[in-house]
């Protein structure tokens, strides 16, 4: 009887045995992560990433976490929907701003989603200097505000916090320039929507097409290179002659000589017409969204225009205007093979340039944006052809219409 309760004891110690091995393999195994605490886009540091979450630093410097691709998401601020419509990412896009809605040639990704953008809800007036109408964007339930302003830390963590849906904050980076912070907040839009593979194409080909520029004309003797100037440039408004800038990204592109690359600031709305006629540039490119400004002013003052070189040897050009709510990036680059043309044909007697407008147009917009170069010609001439500033505006490039 001892000895069969002995084996009883064993039989159980060794069943308590197991049994105890089992749970602490289990508690070997995978962790389930704690459910985080932080509230998605502040700046406080993560403890790592749970499955299927989606970590994004935005322009602002804040740590975005989202649980999944954003589904439903607004764009706000200069320039914001522009960088969704290049990541294909229309379709989430739940409500606009009311500016979007206004029809303007200069506003390229207006031609191919004109349908859509009409036909969403207004979620703000939008424009320079607005602020975000909470109550409206909460009204359309977006998973993601993607902001090209409010563009600072606080702003965005407030506009969220009002909100409760994360806010990730879009640049563009100082104007002039197509780089890093553009890239970025590409990449950034396609993370958030689940098209990293499309936004990287995007990025891509920015890339590309701005190696392709700058090896085209890296090697043109300075000595050799015509003195040119951009006028007419809108900048939060239309402007004539005398708005220039310093780092204008068609010439930075195309390593032109650009005399206004002695301005002590990048974007001068009301140049001194006196450091014009100094400077007296061999080329004049004027932006064709100002050429009316422009032509009504010769009539006024026809004796300084008539002093510059430029006018005087009938080489004045237009250029499509590419700052529109932020810039047209697309735009911008096929300026530049524009430029490229008129200045250094033989660098660029290869390029086509409807073709190379079409080319582009479709790389950031799809075959939807192949007809925009059309468009442009249709709203403000054709560019790249000489301008007589004599005549009116509209009677501009008739044959090449």
């Amino acid at each position: 009887m001892a000895k069969r309760f002995r084996r009883l004891r064993l039989f159980v110690a060794l069943a308590l045995s197991l049994a105890l091995v089992g749970t602490l393999g289990a508690c070997g195994g995978k962790t389930q992560a704690p459910a985080s605490s932080e509230t998605p886009g502040t700046h406080a540091p993560s403890a790592g990433k749970a499955e299927g979450q989606i970590q994004i630093t935005d322009a602002a410097n804040r740590a975005v976490t989202l649980s999944a691709p954003a589904r439903r998401v607004v764009a706000i601020g200069p320039g914001a929907l522009r960088l969704v419509t290049y990541v294909d990412g229309m379709e989430s896009v739940v409500g606009v701003e009311q500016i979007e809605k206004g029809a303007s040639p200069g506003k390229t990704y207006g031609y191919p989603f004109k349908d859509e953008i009409q036909s969403l809800p207004v979620i703000g007036q939008g424009g320079p200097d607005t602020q975000p109408n909470v109550e409206k964007i909460v009204e359309v339930k977006p998973d993601v505000i993607f902001a090209a302003q409010p563009s600072d830390a606080k702003g965005a963590d407030d506009l969220q916090a009002k909100t409760g849906v994360p806010v990730i904050v879009l640049s563009y980076g100082p104007l002039g320039t197509l780089d890093k912070p553009l890239y970025t907040s590409i990449q950034n839009i396609g993370k958030a929507l689940g098209k990293e593979k499309r936004a990287q194409e995007v990025v891509d080909f920015i890339e590309k097409t701005t190696a392709d520029l700058k090896q085209r004309t890296k090697d043109v003797p300075d000595g050799q290179k015509p003195a040119v100037y951009v006028g007419g440039l809108g900048f939060k408004g239309a402007h004539g002659i005398t708005s220039t800038q310093k780092n204008f990204p068609p010439f930075a592109l195309t390593h032109a000589k650009n005399v206004a690359a002695a301005l002590d600031k990048d974007v001068v709305p009301d140049l001194d017409r006196e450091k014009l006629v100094e400077w007296n540039p061999d080329i004049i490119f004027l932006d064709l969204g100002n050429l009316k400004l422009v032509t009504d002013d010769y009539q006024k003052n026809a004796q300084f225009y008539q002093s510059l070189k430029a006018v005087k040897d009938k080489k004045v050009y237009g250029l499509y205007p590419f700052n529109f709510y932020a810039t047209n990036v697309e735009t911008a680059l096929w300026d530049a093979y524009i430029v490229g043309k008129v200045l250094y044909p033989e660098k660029f007697q290869d390029v086509d340039l409807t073709r190379k407008g079409e080319e582009i147009y479709v790389a950031f917009f799809g075959e939807g944006g192949r007809g925009i170069p059309a468009e442009l010609e249709r709203a403000y001439g054709k560019a790249g052809a000489p301008i007589d500033l004599s005549k009116p505006a509209g009677q501009q490039n008739e044959s090449g219409k």
